[in-house]
Parts: C-alpha cells; sequence; structure tokens
C-alpha cells in the first residue's frame, strides 16, 4: 500500500507548491478542501464537486458521530463508500463544533461531556475516542484532538487551552497507532502569541505527525491579525510536512495564507454563499440577487468554465434565485467551488514557474477593478 508523504516541488518566497500522495490518489498543493459537513457538499454531486478540481474533501466528526453515527457509516463501508467520493478525505477532531455548537458542554482533562444540538443526547468525545470515530469513519487524514478558545481571550486562558491541547495531541498520537495509509495531523494552538505558538511547535514536533494544522484562527480576529500570525506560525513548523490552516477563507484569505507558507486550506464559503445568492469572480463579489443583473443576458465571467457560466445568464440566475429554485443553489454553489479550484491551481502553476509574486498583484488588481458595467 502507498504510505500517506509529502513532496514539495517548488517555492516562491514562502510559498510553496507540492504533491501530498496517499492510497486514495494525490493531492495537489497548495490545494483547496471543499466541506462536506454531513457526507456531502451541499447542493453538490460528489462528481461534480470532482469536476471542479477538488482532489479532497473534509467531513465533519461532530455532524457525523451524531447523524448517521460513525458505527452506521463503518457498517455501511466507510465514509468512502456511503457518500460516493473514492479521493482523500480530511476529518476534523470535532472538537471546535463541540465548543461552538453544543449545548452544556463540561471540559475536563479527559476530554468532553456535551449535549447534542439535534436532540440534546449527552455524549462525550476524548482523544481517544475521536480517534475511534475517525477510524470508524475510514478518513485518510484524521485530526488530533483539541481545543480552540474562542478570540479574544486572555494570554493565560490561551496558554491554559493551548497546553491541554499538546496533553491531548499526546494521547491522540497513542490511540491513533500505526496505520499504513491513513495520517494523523497535530494542531498548533496559542492564539496570536508568538512564543505560545512557538511552545506549540515543538510540543507537536516532538510527538511528531504526518502534518501540522495551524489552528484557533479564522475565529472572529479578523485578517490582519490573521496573516500577522501567519507571517510566524507556519514557520514554526517541520518544512517537510504539509501545513494545514483550518476554516480559512475568502479568495484574498487563502492567497494570503499561501504567500506565509500555507499548503492545504478548507472553508464553507464558496456553498454557503452559494445558496444566498453570494458569487466569487475574478473581479470581486457580487450578489445575484441584486436587480441590476434581471435583464442581462451576460454571464457571470465570461472567461469561467463552468455550468453556470457557460450556459446560463445573469438574467436566469437571478430569476431562479429570486424564484427559489434548488437549480440556483446548485449553479451558484458549482460556480463558487470552481472558481476557488481555479485559483489553487493558477497559484500552483505560478510558484512552479516562479511568477508567484506578479500573479498575487495580477489578482488583486483584477478584484480591485469590480464587476463588469450594468448594461
Amino acid at each position: 500500500m502507498t504510505r500517506f508523504s509529502f513532496e514539495l516541488a517548488a517555492t516562491e518566497g514562502r510559498a510553496r507548491t507540492g504533491t501530498i500522495h496517499t492510497p486514495r490518489g494525490d493531492i495537489r498543493t497548495p490545494a483547496f478542501m471543499p466541506v462536506g459537513t454531513a457526507a456531502t457538499v451541499k447542493a453538490m454531486m460528489p462528481e461534480s464537486v470532482a469536476a471542479t478540481g477538488a482532489d479532497i474533501l473534509l467531513g465533519n466528526t461532530y455532524h457525523l458521530m451524531l447523524r448517521p453515527t460513525a458505527e452506521r457509516i463503518d457498517r455501511l463501508g466507510g465514509l468512502h463508500k456511503f457518500m460516493n467520493w473514492d479521493k482523500p478525505i480530511l476529518t476534523d477532531s470535532g472538537g471546535f463544533q463541540v465548543m461552538s455548537l453544543a449545548a452544556l458542554r463540561k471540559l475536563t482533562e479527559k476530554g468532553v461531556t456535551f449535549k447534542s444540538h439535534i436532540d440534546g443526547s449527552r455524549h462525550e468525545i476524548t482523544p481517544e475516542r475521536s480517534m475511534e470515530i475517525q477510524k470508524l469513519l475510514g478518513s485518510d487524514i484524521v485530526m488530533c484532538f483539541d481545543e480552540c478558545p474562542a478570540l479574544p481571550a486572555d494570554k493565560a486562558r490561551i496558554a491554559e487551552s493551548m497546553r491541554l491541547s499538546m496533553r491531548w495531541a499526546e494521547r491522540s498520537r497513542d490511540a491513533f497507532g500505526d496505520r499504513p495509509g491513513h495520517a494523523l495531523f497535530g494542531i498548533q494552538q496559542g492564539g496570536l502569541e508568538e512564543d505560545l505558538r512557538a511552545e506549540s511547535a515543538e510540543a507537536l514536533t516532538q510527538i511528531g505527525f504526518d502534518g501540522y494544522a495551524v489552528g484557533g484562527l479564522a475565529v472572529g480576529e479578523g485578517q490582519e491579525a490573521m496573516f500577522g500570525c501567519l507571517d510566524f506560525a507556519p514557520e514554526q513548523l517541520p518544512q517537510d510536512k504539509p501545513r494545514y490552516l483550518m476554516g480559512v477563507g475568502k479568495p484574498d484569505d487563502i492567497v494570503g495564507a499561501v504567500a506565509r507558507g500555507i499548503d492545504m486550506m478548507d472553508c464553507v464559503l464558496p456553498s454557503r454563499s452559494g445558496r444566498t445568492g453570494q458569487v466569487f469572480t475574478r473581479h470581486g463579489v457580487l450578489n445575484i440577487k441584486n436587480a441590476r443583473h434581471q435583464d442581462d443576458p451576460r454571464p457571470i465571467d465570461d472567461a469561467c468554465t463552468c455550468p453556470a457560466c457557460t450556459n446560463y445568464s445573469r438574467a436566469y440566475l437571478h430569476h431562479v434565485f429570486r424564484s427559489q429554485e434548488m437549480i440556483s443553489s446548485m449553479l451558484l454553489t458549482w460556480h463558487n467551488l470552481h472558481y476557488f479550484q481555479q485559483i489553487m491551481g493558477e497559484m500552483r502553476a505560478a510558484i512552479a514557474a516562479g511568477t508567484f509574486t506578479q500573479w498575487q498583484a495580477d489578482f488583486h488588481a483584477n478584484r480591485a477593478d469590480g464587476d463588469i458595467e450594468q448594461l
């Protein structure tokens, strides 16, 4: 069996391009992972997600353990078969959703007990249980169990949380064991504090992981603060392993993260925005619900090759969104995911060619131009 490995092909500044090799296929980096929260990327067929250029999906441990349960998915052949996706899947640990969604949660050294946001049933996640759930799901990349404190928080609270996460990371590593073909990623914590991030990175490196995530960002701190943290956090992690920025983000967040040494990202934004009529293009963001589009026969973007742009007009897309037709969510989500993957492909090519700095300048200039003039 092919073992999990990471091959770095080229760099420009701190930006990197390479390939993550897994038994289920290669992941080209920088990589954007669409989020399949409940074993589905909302409004998309799995083959449609693949057609946008996605090499890997993210599944949510918290949601899947509650419904339909990891044990049921395991009995039905694992998450890949269950959702008809034969490429790699990364599952998060469940920690962030427990902290943000669960009711009446209680945090101890052992783990977290909480009540389900669905039916109020009581559950417990420990590092060991998180590893068990993710093994039952059969994901290719497993995340260690951690606590993610909301920002802002005082430094003492951030330090306490980070050190608990590091103890949980060691327990996660022990519980994960030796699973050829599968990978376990550690998660760096420490808020926006450089010294705490360094302490976390050192602890994770000593434990030893197949990849490393920068956690605890994109939780309301703002882009300037996030980029300030990314100016040092990725460089504290091993150079020869993939680096994953969790929960990011908008197109300019993604480009800025790649410029600072990030290899993998995920976000619900392309699909969630598609369902609310927000469309990402090379000229910025537009809202298809706006009346300016109702008589416009032009595509969203005449340079885009997605089905929404090649087959439908702005007027039609405005109409089906206003009429609350399901095809609206399908087409706009497809477009957004296609655009995000197009950005990733262009960045990979630019880094390999040594033209990433110029590509960044062109990317920002095009977005600053704004949408095409109204007819």
